[in-house]
């Protein structure tokens, strides 16, 4: 069964929501410079127009790690239903009974969405490694549910986790059902969700991947964070909000052979972690969801 996810955008503790007046603008986009000439160059391709990335913030807690770092992309797509007269790339969902057409939408971290919304996420990495994916619920005295092994599966791409510069893993994957998740409160004291994002340089053998999301322990996940959890920083594209899936992200989601050149899309929002390339690297977020009209 897969898990419905609520999807917000936080980076490793509730403090970090960016603000307006965090939002810092880079002079020189080095780090998301970077992470997109991590990956494969293309052919005899025209130099593409720079990516421009503004730093968000960055986080107040986990350890200082080594002078180098590393770093991890995410893009949260939006459904809307597409219509009739537009063209573009489209996911084809089963909605009750019904096939229908979407347009997946970039969505900036931090933007909140509604209930009921449609959601899927993505993942790629600037090194390489091993992507493993927890989900907890949220409740509002703070609490957290029972941590959830949501990816790998062995449903989703057969239970292949390994990430790289290019390689995009969507989560669900297109040909999962349902390929997509839905905003939803399972019960009324429910306000988000807590996503945690572990890359490892070498696979987690302790774990059994099942069809199902694993059911993990609070003693396990709180010493994957103690041990691993490291000071973060957040890069948002600074134009990229509400841009549509292309064909080369759809492309590559759907077949590991298909990579992301440099000339292609990056990721909306970059995580740069002071993990080096030899060391689990993490990050804490927490997906917030609100009822009320946008």
């Amino acid at each position: 069964m897969i898990v419905v996810l609520n999807l917000t955008l936080l980076l490793l503790c509730s403090s970090i929501w960016g603000r307006p007046q965090d939002v810092q603008p880079l002079e020189r986009d080095l780090i998301p410079e970077r992470f997109i000439k991590a990956r494969p160059a293309k052919p005899s391709a025209p130099r593409s127009r720079r990516i421009s990335y503004r730093r968000v913030n960055s986080s107040s807690s986990g350890k200082a790690g080594p002078k180098s770092a590393t770093q991890l992309g995410l893009t949260i797509w939006r459904l809307r239903r597409a219509t009739a007269a537009e063209v573009g790339e489209r996911i084809i969902v089963q909605d009750n009974g019904q096939t229908v057409e979407w347009v997946p939408e970039r969505v900036e971290a931090g933007r909140p969405l509604r209930i009921g919304e449609k959601i899927r996420i993505s993942f790629e990495s600037q090194q390489a490694g091993y992507l493993y994916v927890i989900n907890r619920e949220q409740y509002a005295s703070g609490a957290l549910g029972e941590p959830l092994l949501i990816f790998p599966t062995t449903r989703t791409r057969n239970g292949e986790n390994r990430v790289a510069a290019g390689r995009l893993i969507e989560i669900p994957a297109q040909d999962d059902r349902p390929n997509f998740f839905t905003m939803r409160q399972t019960r009324m004291d429910q306000v988000g969700e807590q996503l945690i994002a572990l890359v490892t340089p070498q696979p987690l053998t302790d774990l059994t991947i099942t069809e199902k999301p694993l059911r993990l322990t609070d003693e396990v996940v709180s010493k994957w964070e103690q041990e691993w959890g490291a000071k973060t920083e957040r890069f948002e594209m600074a134009t990229g909000g509400g841009k549509a899936w292309t064909k080369v992200e759809q492309e590559a989601g759907a077949n590991a052979a298909h990579q992301l050149t440099q000339d292609d899309p990056g990721p909306q929002t970059i995580f740069r972690i002071a993990a080096g390339p030899d060391q689990p690297r993490l990050i804490k977020v927490i997906l917030r969801y609100v009822t009320r009209p946008q």
